[in-house]
């Protein structure tokens, strides 16, 4: 579904930003980059900037009308920071507008439409539109980067995704942060049950200090790292045999 997410750059004057606003996709895996008519392009600039999205911007498709970029899109919502005298659909919430672009995207290809760095979209550009979109800022300086609004709408979108049960995302899990099997489990128990006896620490046969370790560490679900840290720390105390 994300794949058929367009992000759409219209005119952009500093190639940078085009390589910054690549690198604001990829994080949010989006994919499908079109730029109309780029000052610039292709640019070492652009590339730079896209860090370990370069991909992206080698493979961004140059159209030379905004109509070209998304005549096959069953949804195309304009990015603006004014509101036009149009009778577009307007959504005053990024969220609101991501659940319904990703619906759609179930559908066919879906845009989000960016304009120039300085002047944003045109009206006749908003006409090619079907909805618009702005993103609440401080009145007083509400001013945002190109890639900074494309990096906001981009995890919007995304988060309206993974929200979804279908999405089926998972978090990236380090290894660190692995859970431990039961079988790893049941040797740092049965470890930690051999010091406390073998270093006087348990007394009373009867006492539930055992069970009540155990609850704790249940609780606390560590990680296999953690565990062999507890393991070293078991070792390193376990009275040594002669």
């Amino acid at each position: 579904m994300l794949d058929r997410i367009r992000i759409v750059l219209v005119q952009t004057f500093h190639p940078g930003n085009i390589g910054a606003s690549a690198r604001a996709m990829k994080t949010m895996g989006l994919r499908d980059l079109v730029l109309v008519n780029p000052r610039s392009f292709p640019d070492a600039e652009a590339t730079r900037l896209a860090a370990g999205a370069s991909d992206l911007v080698e493979q961004a498709r140059v159209t030379s009308s905004l109509d070209e970029a998304v005549k096959d899109c069953v949804q195309v919502v304009g990015a603006s920071a004014r509101l036009r005298a149009m009778p577009l659909p307007h959504y005053e919430e990024p969220d609101e507008m991501a659940r319904s672009l990703v619906t759609n995207a179930a559908t066919g290809p879906v845009a989000l439409v960016f304009g120039r760095e300085r002047s944003g979209l045109t009206n006749d550009e908003i006409r090619h539109c079907s909805h618009q979109v702005s993103i609440p800022a401080d009145p007083e300086y509400g001013i945002l980067n190109l890639s900074q609004a494309v990096q906001i709408l981009a995890y919007e979108t995304h988060r309206a995704w993974r929200q979804r049960q279908d999405s089926g995302f998972v978090y990236q899990q380090r290894q660190e942060d692995t859970p431990p099997t039961r079988e790893q489990l049941e040797h740092f128990q049965a470890h930690l049950s051999r010091v406390m006896q073998q270093s006087g620490f348990l007394t009373q046969p009867h006492a539930r200090t055992e069970q009540q370790l155990q609850a704790l560490f249940a609780r606390a679900e560590p990680s296999r790292k953690e565990l062999s840290l507890l393991r070293g720390l078991l070792s390193a105390v376990e009275p040594k045999q002669s």
